[in-house]
């Protein structure tokens, strides 16, 4: 098993544990590597959420330029409610996990198909 599939595999387990739900391998699987060379860096691997230049990094790079959604302050908002689902407290919020999360949140699955 490659360095790859091992992360993707801790993602899912994260999915399963936190959540209670068997994510849809294949979707995580590309948002997993739609994320790049990131997820293999410890620091970028994880959002830091209390960061406003990362929340606007997952906004610019993320929802708008990957997913192709609008701008506005709907986008603020679901990113705060995906990381309010991941566990504010959460200091591992890894990056694969909350964009899933946002992918599934605005039902943009379509784009990894």
């Amino acid at each position: 098993m490659g360095k790859r599939d091992q992360l993707i595999e801790k993602y899912a387990q994260d999915l399963r544990t936190r959540y209670g739900m068997e994510p849809d391998m294949d979707l995580l699987t590309k948002v997993t590597i739609g994320c790049g060379p990131a997820i293999y860096d410890a620091d970028a691997e994880v959002v830091a959420a209390t960061q406003p230049g990362e929340i606007e990094t997952v906004r610019r790079n993320f929802l708008i330029r990957k997913l192709g959604l609008p701008d506005g302050p709907d986008l603020d908002e679901a990113i705060q409610a995906a990381i309010e689902t991941y566990g504010v407290s959460n200091p591992h919020k890894y990056r694969a996990v909350l964009y899933y999360m946002l992918v599934l949140q605005f039902g943009k699955e379509h784009i990894y198909g």
